[in-house]
């Protein structure tokens, strides 16, 4: 199963030549997840290799205008295109009476908005993951969210079903799904008898803006990746305090803290272009990244490797660059 983050959008509260307001998709499969909208995103979605996808939910960490103003105008496109599956979104209180104000500029839709308020500690669950909301320390009435994949069977052990006399078909499938079978001649298979230790799936945490706290490092705890930002760089540590933002090593220092592998920071102030801050950072925590815009990070399963950043890896312009996680 795939997995990845498509980062369309890494300013901070100004757009700049170079990069967008906040807005990241993640893909997990044939699940396509927003997290934030800010003005440009779906303009973003077309510049990209991945397109004006039919959206069904989308997920809002707060409502700054930064973070949202990109609502209206793809709910709008999404009506002009005669769209009829309806449209989830999640976001912290005050949701609702949000987007109750933006019906004016918004209009008649051609499909149903249906709008699902969060508070910290509340999980959504899927198939074979979650999807959490944690508190973040902004100021505001914010969330921060966590995709927590389901632990996986461990490895199934093909020779020790052979010489067990397991036949080749549902039986095999029973003991991968954790079931135990009776063979013909009466002997039952556990499948701790030919199944090798659980493995563990993937994890993901989004904190949006926040202010460094213990409650993102007990979020983000052995999370693959840590998506969080990093406004500001250490010498305008009292401006981020101030704004309930955190600075570079601020940041590191909560990745080291979680024990993540790996940590991409973004929402940059505009008066940064990346290097210094993936420079202080790295001095806290080695493995950190500061993705632009249409990046990708790839993160596959433990057992086939780390997580790892693709420079354009949804760009139209140029074929991507796979690239180590490592510093750069």
């Amino acid at each position: 199963m795939d997995l990845d983050v498509v980062f369309l959008g890494t300013a901070g509260s100004m757009p700049t030549a170079q990069r967008a307001p906040a807005a990241l998709l993640v893909r997990r499969g044939g699940d396509k997840l927003l997290f934030d909208c800010a003005e440009g995103t779906q303009r973003q979605l077309l510049r990209s290799s991945v397109g004006l996808l039919e959206l069904e939910e989308i997920f809002i960490t707060h409502f700054h205008a930064d973070h949202v103003l990109g609502l209206p105008g793809l709910f709008k496109t999404f009506a002009l295109r005669g769209r009829e599956l309806p449209l989830r979104i999640f976001g912290p209180r005050g949701l609702v009476d949000l987007l109750g104000s933006l019906k004016r500029v918004v209009g008649r839709l051609s499909y149903e908005l249906q709008l699902v308020e969060v508070e910290p500690g509340d999980v959504l669950e899927r198939d074979d993951y979650r999807i959490a909301a944690f508190g973040v320390a902004h100021g505001v009435s914010a969330v921060g969210w966590s995709l927590i994949e389901a632990t996986r069977p461990g490895r199934f052990d093909v020779a020790g079903a052979d010489a067990l006399g397991v036949p080749s078909g549902p039986e095999r499938g029973a003991l991968q799904r954790g079931e135990s079978i009776t063979l013909p001649d009466g002997r039952t298979v556990t499948p701790d008898h030919v199944l090798g230790d659980p493995r563990p799936g993937r994890k993901l945490a989004i904190t949006g803006d926040t202010a460094p706290s213990d409650e993102i490092v007990e979020a983000a705890w052995g999370a693959d990746v840590l998506i969080t930002e990093a406004t500001f760089a250490e010498e305008e540590r009292d401006r981020a305090q101030e704004t309930n933002h955190q600075t570079a090593p601020q940041a590191a220092d909560v990745a080291r803290r979680a024990e993540v592998t790996l940590l991409a920071l973004t929402h940059l102030s505009n008066r940064y272009f990346g290097p210094e801050i993936a420079d202080e950072a790295r001095a806290i925590f080695p493995e950190t990244i500061v993705p632009r815009d249409f990046d990708v990070v790839e993160v596959p399963y433990a057992e086939r490797g780390a997580p790892h950043l693709v420079k354009g890896g949804a760009s139209r312009r140029r074929d991507p660059e796979a690239v180590s996680s490592a510093p750069q």
